[in-house]
C-alpha cells in the first residue's frame, strides 16, 4: 500500500498515459497484420507455444528439447517469415498512414463495386474478350498484388474493360481488387497442379484457382475462347455461372456479415451445389 501512496497524480497519469499508447500500437498493429497471411502464421506460432507449454508442465523431455531448439532460431526465423508484413509496416511509417482511421465497406458500396464488375463481365462475355478478376479477402495477396502494375483506382466498368482489351499493355495477367480500389493490374498468379482440373481449362483459368488455393480469394474468369463466365474460390472452380448466381455469390461472400456462410455453400469442382 505504501508504494501506491507514494505514486503521486502526474506518476499516475504518465502510467495511464504509457499504457495508453502502447494498447493503441498494438491495436493498429493488429489491424495491420488482419487481413493478410501473417494471421495464419500466428495462429501457428500460437500452436507451437501451446506445445511446448504442455511439453513443459508434463515434462516431456523430447518434445520440449525439440520445442527449444525451434525456439532457438525463432527470432530469425520470425523475420524472414514476416518479412512482407515488416515492410509493410516501415512503408506505412514513412508515409504517415500507420495510424489512420481505417473504414469498411458499406453494403451499398459492395453492391455498387459488383455492379461495375458484373457489367464489365458481361460485356468481355459477349465479345469473348479474356478476363481475369480477383477479389482479396481476409488473406493477403500483396506480393502477387507487387507483380503487377499499381492502379490504386476506383472500379469502373470502362476502366476493367479497357484494361483487357486485347493487345493493350495490360490485358494479360489478372486484375486484384482490394476493398473498393483496383490495386493492380497484370499481376502474376501461382497456377493450380491440380491433376483432377479438367484438361479444357487454360492457364487463365488454373491461375484462377490457385489463387484461391493459397488464399481465400475469389476470382471472376472471361473465356476468350467461349465467353464462359467461371467462378473460382477455396480451390474449386464454378463453370458457366449464370449472372444471378454470380452476383448472389459474390455479395454473400464480399459482405463481412455474412462470411462465415461461405462454408457450407456445397459448391463442387464443376460448379454444381451437393445433392445436384
Amino acid at each position: 500500500m505504501s508504494y501506491f501512496s507514494d505514486l503521486s497524480w502526474n506518476n499516475w497519469l504518465k502510467d495511464i498515459v504509457d499504457v495508453g499508447i502502447v494498447s493503441y500500437i498494438i491495436y493498429k498493429m493488429i489491424l495491420l497484420v488482419r487481413g493478410t497471411r501473417a494471421v495464419q502464421l500466428l495462429k501457428g506460432i500460437f500452436v507451437l507455444v501451446a506445445t511446448w507449454a504442455l511439453s513443459t508442465w508434463f515434462n516431456l523431455y523430447t518434445l520440449k528439447w525439440l520445442m527449444n531448439q525451434m525456439f532457438t532460431f525463432g527470432i530469425v526465423t520470425v523475420l524472414i517469415i514476416f518479412q512482407p508484413e515488416l515492410r509493410r509496416v516501415l512503408e506505412q511509417l514513412g508515409r504517415g498512414n500507420l495510424f489512420s482511421r481505417s473504414s469498411s465497406l458499406e453494403r451499398n458500396a459492395i453492391s455498387d463495386q459488383i455492379d461495375e464488375v458484373i457489367k464489365a463481365v458481361q460485356n468481355m462475355s459477349k465479345r469473348k474478350v479474356g478476363a481475369l478478376i480477383v477479389f482479396e479477402r481476409k488473406t493477403g495477396v500483396s506480393e502477387l498484388i507487387e507483380s503487377g502494375i499499381a492502379m490504386e483506382s476506383r472500379i469502373t466498368s470502362e476502366l476493367l474493360i479497357n484494361i483487357f482489351t486485347p493487345n493493350s499493355p495490360l490485358h494479360d495477367g489478372a486484375v486484384i481488387i482490394r476493398g473498393n480500389q483496383i490495386m493492380a493490374a497484370g499481376c502474376y498468379l501461382p497456377l493450380s497442379e491440380n491433376p483432377f482440373i479438367s484438361k479444357e481449362l487454360g492457364t487463365r483459368h488454373r491461375a484462377a484457382i490457385g489463387v484461391s488455393e493459397v488464399s481465400d480469394a475469389l476470382s471472376v474468369v472471361v473465356s476468350e475462347e467461349t465467353g464462359q463466365v467461371s467462378l473460382s474460390f477455396n480451390g474449386m472452380i464454378v463453370r458457366d455461372i449464370n449472372e444471378e448466381s454470380l452476383i448472389s455469390k459474390l455479395f454473400e461472400e464480399l459482405t463481412p456479415k455474412v462470411n462465415e456462410r461461405s462454408k457450407d455453400s456445397g459448391w463442387s469442382l464443376f460448379g454444381k451445389r451437393k445433392g445436384e
